[in-house]
């Protein structure tokens, strides 16, 4: 007798991963469908990353950060082979849902999962709010002190007040260019 309740339809499944695992379990889960034969059973597997700017000293670096750590989403149809294939995977602590029994990701959550791979927009990860006080390291405006007054993450750019004769004035830097004090 079936252990799996199995509907025959595909469905994505999150599984959960022990700590910064993600992609040995995917490359581990690749070989073993390839191996095992279960292709007809077990479609796609996807680790939700984006590409973030950091700043770290002083210099810009493009990171993948993932936006959920532990966690690799696999589409498949359930059956007592496949869900031995997952689970028994290296480094695999089990599908999430009820007992042994996984409950699929809904249909609104997984698009949005996807979407978020699918993008291709950088996001800057600047430490800085509007109020901090910093020093500006580079250009013409070096060594000066000033508040920040605006923050754009989708550029990358901030505006600082600066005291220029004897008033604030304006002036958009890159991240790069200030240093928080």
């Amino acid at each position: 007798m079936p252990k799996q309740e199995t509907t025959g339809e595909k469905h994505w499944y999150a599984i959960h991963t022990y700590p910064a695992s993600e992609d040995t379990v995917a490359f581990n889960l690749k070989q073993r469908i390839e191996s095992l034969k279960m292709g007809d059973k077990i479609f796609n597997i996807v680790i939700p990353k984006e590409k973030k700017i950091k700043i770290k000293g002083g210099k810009r670096q493009t990171i993948e950060e993932k936006l959920f750590p532990n966690y690799v989403f696999v589409e498949m149809i359930v059956t007592d082979d496949s869900w031995y294939v997952v689970r028994n995977t290296p480094r695999v602590t089990g599908f999430i849902g009820s007992g042994i029994t996984p409950v699929p990701v809904s249909d609104e959550e997984i698009t949005k999962v996807l979407k978020a791979q699918t993008q291709e927009e950088t996001i800057y990860k600047i430490d800085v709010e509007v109020g901090d006080i910093v020093k500006i390291s580079d250009g013409p405006f070096k060594d000066m002190e000033g508040k920040i007054n605006e923050v754009d993450r989708g550029k990358g750019k901030i505006k600082v007040l600066v005291n220029m004769f004897g008033r604030e004035t304006p002036v958009e830097l890159d991240y790069l260019q200030v240093k928080k004090i």
